[in-house]
This record gives C-alpha cells, sequence and structure tokens, in this order.
C-alpha cells in the first residue's frame, strides 16, 4: 500500500480533490483531438487523470521528485504519459513545442504563479491558450481595468499579449490541505502576434515595471530616468497620470515613444 503523500508548504502544494471542479476544469481545457496538452505541477494526478483518461496524452512538468513515481504508475494502462522532472521556469516551452503549439494548464503553486505566469508568456507565439488555477486575489489582478485598485504590473502584461477571461471560483474546501483564500480559474488566449504592436519587449517591461514601481507618484516623476516630457507627448499620455490611470494601450504607446 503507498503512503499518501504529505503535501510540501515549502513548493506552494495544496491539492485539489473535489470531483466536480476538477470535471469543470478538465471541460475548460476542453482538449480536442490532435491537440497537445501540458500540464504544470500535475501533483497527485487531480486533473492529470482525467485528462488522461479524456484525451488520451499528456506532458506534464512536475517539481517534486517524490511525486514523479506515483504519477508513472498511476497512469499506466490509462494514457500515454510525459513527465518531465524539472523546475517549470527552467523549461524551454519554445523547444518543448517543436514548431506545434500546445495548451497549457495546471494548478499552479501560489507562492510562484506570477513569475510561472511571466515564463508563459515569454513563449506565448507556441501556446494556443492556458487555463490555471490561481489564488482568486491574482485573478482579479489578471483582468482589472484601468482605475482599479488592483490593475497594476501583472494585468497590464498580461492584457497587452492575451486575452484574460475569469471562469470560476474554487472555495479552500476542494484542497488538501485546505488553502486559506478562494482560488479561481482563469483562461488567457494570447493574442496574434501580428496584432501585438510593442515594437520593443524590454523596453515595454521596463517602462510598465517603473510606472508601477512607484504607483503613488505621477508618471512624471515615476518615470523620470525612462521617458521625457516630448515622448509623453508622442504617446498621448499625459505625465500628470498615475500609473493605474493608463490603459495597456497608452503603455504600449509610450514604450514604442
Amino acid at each position: 500500500m503507498t503512503t499518501p503523500h504529505t503535501p510540501k508548504k515549502s513548493l506552494g502544494q495544496n491539492f485539489l480533490h473535489d470531483a466536480s471542479y476538477i470535471g469543470r476544469i478538465v471541460q475548460a481545457i476542453d482538449p480536442r483531438p490532435g491537440d497537445r496538452v501540458v500540464e504544470i505541477g500535475p501533483g497527485q494526478g487531480a486533473l492529470t487523470l482525467p485528462l488522461l483518461r479524456r484525451h488520451g496524452a499528456l506532458t506534464v512538468i512536475e517539481f517534486d521528485r517524490d511525486l514523479v513515481g506515483p504519477l508513472a504508475d498511476m497512469a499506466a494502462g490509462v494514457g500515454e504519459l510525459e513527465i518531465i522532472h524539472r523546475d517549470v521556469l527552467q523549461v524551454d516551452f519554445t523547444a518543448l513545442a517543436a514548431g506545434t503549439p500546445f495548451k497549457l494548464a495546471g494548478n499552479l503553486p501560489y507562492n510562484i504563479s506570477s513569475p510561472i505566469l511571466f515564463h508563459a508568456l515569454e513563449h506565448a507565439a507556441v501556446v494556443r491558450d492556458m487555463v490555471f488555477m490561481l489564488q482568486k486575489e491574482v485573478v482579479d489582478r489578471m483582468g482589472a481595468p484601468p482605475g482599479s485598485k488592483v490593475y497594476g504590473r501583472l494585468s497590464v502584461m498580461l492584457q497587452a499579449y492575451c486575452q484574460v477571461q475569469p471562469l470560476f471560483v474554487v472555495p479552500p474546501g476542494a484542497f488538501r490541505p485546505a488553502p486559506k483564500v478562494d482560488s479561481a480559474v482563469v483562461r488567457l488566449v494570447p493574442h496574434d502576434p501580428a496584432s501585438v504592436a510593442i515594437a520593443d519587449r524590454r523596453r515595454f517591461e521596463h517602462v510598465v515595471r517603473a510606472a508601477f514601481g512607484q504607483r503613488r507618484k505621477t508618471l512624471r516623476n515615476a518615470l523620470r530616468e525612462v521617458c521625457t516630457q516630448q515622448q509623453f507627448d508622442a504617446a498621448g499620455v499625459s505625465a500628470d497620470a498615475r500609473a493605474e490611470q493608463v490603459d495597456v494601450a497608452g503603455f504600449i504607446r509610450l514604450a514604442n515613444a
């Protein structure tokens, strides 16, 4: 008899066990014939096994070595499971795609969810869509509009490259152990690369980071070392505005200027 895996707090492990929410997430991922699906952080296989039963093949990225063997055993006779035992932040999604865009999914560890989202953005050109479960507070920030108290760097960076679609809330009781916060499922659909009008990705990141790094200041002060008044004028962005008042298109124009 296998000893149950003890969730590791250091890895942000909270395992989903509620069958009704598992079913809703699999439905949201909606793998179709011919799709390739990659799951981040399969854990004890709550999503992995239903996805395998439905789709027949799956690639998973798991960092915890104690979970790799049990996942392989679980998948035996269910479907074709490829396990990549690595830190997801070290996985080159573009190389993994090998020219064929894939669907990305997972219950992301809440302690490193933002770095994983930014890492996925780096490879958005090879990702068809992403369905992630995250802390609800993070999902609120991801889809926040300008002027919202939670509109910030994450909102701008994600919305510049993807359509953000919050789907549904998952309560703490659906997990073991139960987290102290609500969770939510969100779908990200990358924009057509040709429609993303960002001239220089690194410059755009730098402008957005600097603007929200001192969000109580006006952009004139927050971006003093980054933008001139002429560049504000060229972009049609008021230097007297604060970062949370500027929409995504405004940040793109400012970075391009």
